[in-house]
């Protein structure tokens, strides 16, 4: 030690460690971050799956990074794992308080699965994935109850039969809530759908037909729609559950203001909604309408017409066609839904009807 120097241990101690700091890489190593994981709240009941019914399920995640999401997946009877809700919507948003909710189609099992961003989930797999590289944690439950395969309640109208659905869907955000005695036909054999107030909710109708027709036209009378409130939905549309990369073959005659008394009562969508080009407003008047679609495969043709003449040129109200984007046949069914709509500006003060007196389908 030089002349005069003082030796300080402290010192000495602090240059010590700088010294190791610098040797091994740094003295800022990140803390260790808290495993991740995933867990049930809400477990749907066990169920053999198909498009209807649905349930809720919920859980909560420990551990998330910003951008995680959360996949669900229900597995059917034949051992395959289905994405959920539905392929092309596979990743459900973690909440501020770190739960996660969802609508499913039922299974025998349920997964949850936190992801990183980046991930990309099968529609389908038979094994699913270990935790490790952009799956963070995995969560495997089974349904709830026992499996008892249950017949749907069907009914007959235009001479085919419906499925009457029985579920309840989340959609945009708000659960749509079907109840099976709110779908019938009368001594005419005209269908009622109906919403009706029940406790705290109002339920829904909706009835999906059990046959695939494809290419042709498609034909819905109607009965007076003007005095429909602003807070409810009638959709007549196709929809092919196993359809994701077709947008679901997904075609729409949409009656509804959408919860605003100014805007127009009726629209034709091609999905996706969300292009402005995919969607024409058009206003729907009082009396007995027909709404139609004739499928192609280059484009499809949407008429609203007077009366149930549907070569009555004079009385087409509304028309338009869309010539891109048309799926091609799948395994696509006709659906007829009648909602309260959740965002609407104006609340829904009463129950409501609509009547459809006859579908057809001209190939």
């Amino acid at each position: 030690m030089p002349v005069g120097s003082v030796y300080h241990p402290v010192k000495s101690q602090v240059f010590l460690t700088l010294v190791l700091c610098v040797l091994l890489g740094g003295c800022n190593p990140k803390e260790a971050e808290s495993p991740s994981s995933i867990a049930f709240d809400k477990v749907p009941p066990i169920g053999e799956g198909g498009p209807v019914p649905l349930s809720p399920a919920a859980g909560r995640v420990t551990g998330a990074r910003p951008g995680d999401k959360v996949v669900l997946f229900a597995r059917a009877v034949n051992g395959v794992w289905w994405v959920q809700p539905q392929a092309i919507q596979p990743f459900i948003t973690i909440q501020p308080d770190s739960s996660w909710r969802v609508s499913t189609h039922l299974g025998t099992e349920y997964a949850a699965l936190l992801v990183e961003p980046g991930y990309r989930p099968p529609a389908t797999t038979n094994a699913l994935p270990d935790p490790g590289g952009k799956v963070r944690a995995v969560a495997v439950v089974k349904g709830v109850g026992s499996f008892i395969p249950e017949a749907f309640k069907t009914l007959q109208f235009s001479g085919y039969e419906w499925m009457i659905v029985n579920a309840i869907n989340e959609h945009n955000g708000t659960p749509d809530i079907y109840d099976l005695a709110n779908a019938s036909t009368d001594s005419n054999g005209h269908l009622h759908l109906r919403i009706v107030r029940k406790a705290d909710h109002w339920t829904c109708a909706g009835v999906i037909l059990t046959h695939s027709f494809g290419y042709g036209t498609y034909l819905f009378t109607v009965e007076d729609v003007s005095h429909l409130a602003p807070a409810v939905t009638l959709s007549l549309f196709t929809w092919d559950d196993l359809g994701a990369e077709q947008n679901h073959r997904e075609m729409d005659i949409e009656i509804s203001r959408w919860g605003d008394p100014a805007v127009k009562n009726a629209q034709f969508v091609m999905q996706p909604y969300y292009v402005p080009e995919n969607v024409a407003r058009f206003a729907a008047p009082s009396g007995l309408l027909t709404y139609s679609f004739h499928w192609e495969a280059a484009n499809v043709s949407f008429r609203a017409f007077r009366g149930a003449d549907r070569f009555s040129q004079a009385n087409v109200v509304a028309s338009h066609a869309f010539t891109s984007g048309i799926p091609s046949p799948g395994s696509e069914a006709v659906s007829m839904n009648f909602c309260a709509f959740g965002f609407s500006k104006v609340s829904l003060q009463n129950d409501a009807e609509v009547v459809i007196d006859k579908f057809q389908y001209l190939p």
